[in-house]
């Protein structure tokens, strides 16, 4: 691989060039492994460690098919779908990966007995298959992670709709964690070109995640104006969600755990900040068997004295069991509950007479669409909207990466260096990126 990412870092490199070069039939990516998905047995999900099912190893390069393309990966980022493959919760990925086996001779490439796991990337194209016309080797890139194949109807008016809507990385192999990456060429978007490679890499999942679950007409919605609840809001989804509240003219009453959170959310923007840690709310019981409605009411109350009376209009929900029944509660009459995740659990429990006599609205959110991808990348080109990494990781240490992600010892995203040899990269813009590089730079060290 020296070959190719001298290329890279010669930043000068023709494509003709790039198309030209050798690329190696292995290359070493990060993996979990078929027959350890029962490693973890008996095991409580948060003592179940990464970097004991995370691998870091050769893999055999890929056939490049019809409207793929292959790339080389700079850099990558660590999201809660990679936790959640590398424990094997809710159920092993390698289900996902033999459905799509079965799809046709093609789609058979997926299903190993080994997963290269990442839905991030940035990088640059090195090869293109038949029918690829927009890219081509040499040109630098993000990649969303939609893969959808487009074949059906459904699909076409909004592509999260289509049956075989897939998250790449995870529902798919030969994801972003690793030298090499094998997409779709409708997942590629231009790289913005003042960033570096870790920063660029870094929002593809969680900037269009949140862009969908609160901006989009097929989320929240968002207009100028309204009171917009975060919960997490300086993570990895909150921390976009924050800055698209603010960017779109709307209030966020934004949750952190702590104070230091707190002085990040305050450094976006934020005027409306509740500190969890010190509101100690107890929205279950000690067995987690019954809710307290009168924690929600109290959560209530804090909102109306911070908005000078006024509910929520929309809540960003994506913690889920834990919080849901409170984020119905203190919606508005008529407002929304918008969800994805659940990562502190999936079965959600609310009281219905809160969401039917009010006529309130929960919106499932999954990611986003072709056309939502491309809209939050280009706000994050324009520099409306700014990466929120706070470390990075070289490859090998992926697995710590996603220990922390688990632990939620992290702020923001946490990358990962791949080929890239360090951080600081890739800026191809120094005049534009010194214009934000105090909000580029928010998140670092924390």
């Amino acid at each position: 691989m020296q070959h190719i990412l001298d290329a890279i870092l010669a930043g000068d490199t023709a494509g003709e060039d790039f198309a030209n070069l050798e690329i190696p039939d292995h290359y070493t990516a990060a993996t979990v492994h078929k027959d350890e998905v029962d490693m973890f047995e008996g095991v409580a999900s948060r003592d179940k460690d990464p970097r004991k099912s995370i691998h870091v190893e050769d893999v055999a390069l890929p056939e490049l098919g019809p409207g793929e393309a292959l790339v080389a990966v700079m850099a990558s980022a660590i999201n809660y779908n990679t936790v959640w493959t590398s424990i094997f919760e809710p159920v092993s990925t390698f289900g996902f990966l033999e459905r799509y086996g079965k799809l046709s001779p093609l789609t058979k490439r997926h299903d190993l007995p080994y997963h290269v796991v990442g839905s991030d990337l940035a990088g640059v194209v090195l090869r293109t298959g038949p029918g690829v016309t927009q890219w081509k080797p040499g040109a630098e890139v993000v990649a969303h992670c939609l893969s959808v194949e487009l074949e059906d109807p459904a699909g076409h008016d909004d592509t999260m709709m289509d049956p075989q809507q897939r998250i790449w990385g995870f529902e798919t192999n030969f994801g972003g964690l690793a030298h090499i990456a094998l997409v779709k060429s409708n997942q590629l978007l231009p790289k913005p070109d003042h960033l570096t490679w870790e920063e660029a890499a870094s929002p593809g999942l969680v900037n269009a995640t949140a862009y969908r679950q609160l901006v989009s007409k097929n989320g929240g919605n968002m207009k100028q104006g309204d009171n917009v609840l975060i919960w997490g809001a300086s993570g990895g989804l909150g921390g976009f969600a924050t800055q698209y509240a603010l960017n779109g003219g709307a209030n966020p009453i934004c949750v952190v755990s702590n104070e230091e959170k707190a002085k990040i959310v305050r450094s976006m923007g934020a005027e409306h900040v509740i500190n969890r840690s010190e509101e100690n709310w107890k929205f279950w019981n000690e067995d987690g068997t019954r809710q307290n409605p009168k924690e929600w009411q109290r959560l209530g109350k804090k909102i109306r004295e911070l908005t000078g009376g006024e509910d929520i209009d929309i809540v960003f929900e994506h913690p889920g069991r834990e919080t849901f029944g409170a984020s119905v509660y203190v919606t508005r009459k008529g407002g929304t509950i918008t969800t994805c995740a659940s990562t502190t659990g999936f079965m959600h429990e609310y009281d219905n007479r809160y969401l039917w006599m009010n006529l309130k609205r929960i919106v499932s959110s999954h990611f986003a669409n072709y056309r939502e991808a491309f809209e939050a990348n280009r706000l994050i080109a324009q520099g409306k909207i700014h990466p929120t990494v706070s470390k990075t990781y070289k490859l090998e240490d992926v697995g710590q990466a996603s220990l922390d992600v688990h632990h939620n010892l992290h702020q923001g995203k946490v990358g990962v260096l791949a080929l890239a040899p360090e951080e600081g990269l890739g800026v191809r813009n120094e005049e534009f990126r010194a214009r934000h590089l105090d909000a580029i730079n928010r998140f670092r060290g924390i």
